[in-house]
């Protein structure tokens, strides 16, 4: 095969393929392995993921291909059912105990697959479970999740229960927020959310002032109306 006819096979694909998989397909077995790659992308981008996970499942029996390098794929395409989002985190959960080479990847994912199932409090013990060892200290998305997490507790707990902001909640946010800022100075979420949780946090503390001055306010009764009352009760009777 010539090198013109491997660029114009090349030209002819629509998705970008791993280099360190298949890279430009050279052989007639490399360039059906490349097509299967294009049929599994295709029906993933149409959402046609049962005709999908069959692509998948032949890919997998060919030895050029590393599953591990593509857990992506392998993760969307878990069976979505009831359970869906339950099996895609034990999956995840699973590669962070096998494959370190890729826990700073997965760890996001799992962040966000817990985000999705709406266990906000499970997605901040899982990150700081990992967040004081290395290199997860150095990742500043992991921290802008921590203090997206910490700054969402604190509101929800101030909303349930009617008083101020959590106060080490906050504390901690801000933490995770600076440190983010610190490892990424352009990081516009972390800088955002320290302006946001300054003014949250004054409007907290004056709600909080308001409501305990009306508490300490006496209860001042009129005398003369219950007086008033009373002589026309005399009056009135016979």
């Amino acid at each position: 095969m010539s090198h013109s006819e491997i660029q114009s096979i090349q030209d002819a694909f629509l998705f970008s393929a791993p280099a360190d998989i298949l890279g430009i397909p050279s052989t007639a077995r490399k360039v059906h392995i490349r097509r299967l790659y294009e049929v599994l992308q295709l029906c993933i981008h149409r959402n046609d993921l049962p005709r999908a996970r069959r692509a998948w499942s032949v890919l997998l029996r060919c030895k050029e291909i590393n599953w591990i390098t593509m857990w992506g794929v392998a993760i969307h395409l878990v069976e979505e059912t009831s359970y869906g989002s339950t099996r895609k985190i034990e999956l995840l959960r699973d590669m962070m105990l096998h494959y370190p080479d890729q826990r700073v990847n997965v760890i996001k994912e799992l962040i966000f697959r817990l985000i999705l199932s709406g266990r906000h409090r499970e997605a901040l013990d899982e990150l700081e479970l990992y967040l004081p060892s290395f290199p997860y200290q150095d990742n500043p998305v992991l921290h802008v999740y921590a203090g997206l997490f910490c700054f969402y507790l604190a509101q929800e707990n101030a909303y349930d229960t009617g008083t101020a902001l959590q106060t080490s909640l906050v504390r901690e946010a801000t933490t995770h927020f600076e440190r983010a800022r610190v490892l990424e100075p352009g990081n516009i979420i972390a800088v955002a959310f320290l302006h946001k949780i300054a003014v949250r946090s004054l409007e907290s503390n004056i709600q909080a002032t308001q409501l305990e001055d009306s508490d300490d306010e006496p209860m001042i009764q009129d005398p003369i109306h219950p007086k008033s009352k009373r002589l026309r009760q005399t009056m009135s009777s016979p």
